[in-house]
């Protein structure tokens, strides 16, 4: 995440593994079909939800309602719970942190089932890069659109292509899924707009001239780099 993050942040093209004295041969410009980039096809479908660091979760054992308990996930992505070791519930819906629990309690209670539900989530975390005012990573509180990420992000620069801004997104088999939205509408004609909203970890760049130049950008940043990954380094150990 932070070398993504790194990448959108500094706007440029520079070229990597070559000293300044070297020369370098220029990259062929892709077409505007992104014929050479393997993204996912787009999926409007919702998946599950997945708990991430600082969700909020509502635990209930109806055999033992003194454990009853609200547990937030902590920044190594596990809560703690009475009776037991920390569970991870990072990247976990919630039948599948339900099933943990319930496996946890099973050598302490005589029936183990746990209920979980969502209590409160953490802002969503987006990445906005290209031709706006401050390119970075930014938490969005409640229900976030693309426009509104642009907008704080400091806005459009005089040579964004505002009618061909870049989503792109991890799909539900993992895959990069990439989308164009035309923001230029949601400006002109809000009634028309095609905010696209947005998902924890969605990516919004905004092109300087066209779909070749976004085409260009996709190939030497993001082809290698995405689909983004959702691990946790515990201990020294990668989950």
């Amino acid at each position: 995440m932070t070398a993504l993050a790194v990448v959108l942040m500094a706007g440029g093209t520079t070229a990597c593994g070559h000293l300044d004295a070297e020369p370098i041969t220029p990259a062929p410009r892709p077409t505007a079909t992104f014929s050479n980039i393997g993204y996912a096809d787009w999926s409007e479908a919702e998946p599950d939800y997945r708990f991430y660091p600082g969700d909020e979760i509502e635990m209930t054992v109806p055999s033992a309602p003194e454990l009853n308990k609200t547990a937030t996930v902590q920044p190594d992505g596990r809560i703690t719970v009475p009776l037991v070791q920390p569970v991870m519930a990072a990247d976990r819906t919630i039948g599948e942190l339900q099933a943990s629990l319930s496996q946890a309690y099973a050598g302490t209670l005589l029936r183990p089932q746990v209920q979980i539900s969502v209590k409160a989530t953490a802002p969503l975390k987006v990445f906005v890069g290209g031709e706006v005012g401050n390119p970075g990573v930014f938490d969005m509180a409640g229900d976030g659109d693309a426009l509104r990420a642009i907008i704080q992000a400091g806005g459009f620069k005089t040579t964004a292509k505002r009618n061909q801004v870049v989503i792109i997104r991890r799909g539900p088999d993992g895959r990069a899924m990439m989308r164009t939205a035309d923001l230029l509408r949601g400006l002109t004609s809000p009634g028309g707009a095609d905010l696209v909203p947005l998902r924890r970890f969605d990516i919004v760049y905004v092109p300087r001239s066209g779909a070749a130049e976004t085409g260009l950008f996709m190939q030497q940043y993001f082809r290698d780099l995405l689909p983004v990954s959702f691990s946790y380094a515990i201990n020294g150990n990668i989950r």
